[in-house]
């Protein structure tokens, strides 16, 4: 069943703590994915304030790319959307699965 657009939220809670609405959003034509503003796509689709399939239609962005950004929020916040960051985390997330 979809979400209707009455039944979503106008705003939800940014990563920093701030009221995102689809204004606030980063823009459709972003190329340039800083932490803040991943962290501000996932805010908005954990939320409800964008299904998954709008953030990836608005963004040009894959299914998995979004979701490693989720994964990466719930594992290690926004210091895991860090680019340099993220080989690491996924390393070291796959070594401690594989010894429990």
């Amino acid at each position: 069943m979809l979400q209707s657009d009455l039944d979503r939220p106008r705003a939800v809670v940014g990563p920093l703590g701030e009221a995102l609405d689809k204004s606030s959003l980063p823009p459709r034509n972003t190329s340039r994915w800083v932490v803040r503003r991943k962290a501000e796509v996932v805010a908005a689709v954990n939320g409800g304030l964008l299904t998954i399939a709008e953030a990836c239609d608005r963004y040009d962005l894959t299914l998995e790319e979004l979701a490693s950004w989720q994964r990466a929020v719930e594992r290690e916040g926004m210091a895991g959307l860090r680019a340099t960051r993220v080989q690491h985390y996924r390393h070291l997330h796959e070594r401690q699965a594989r010894h429990s």
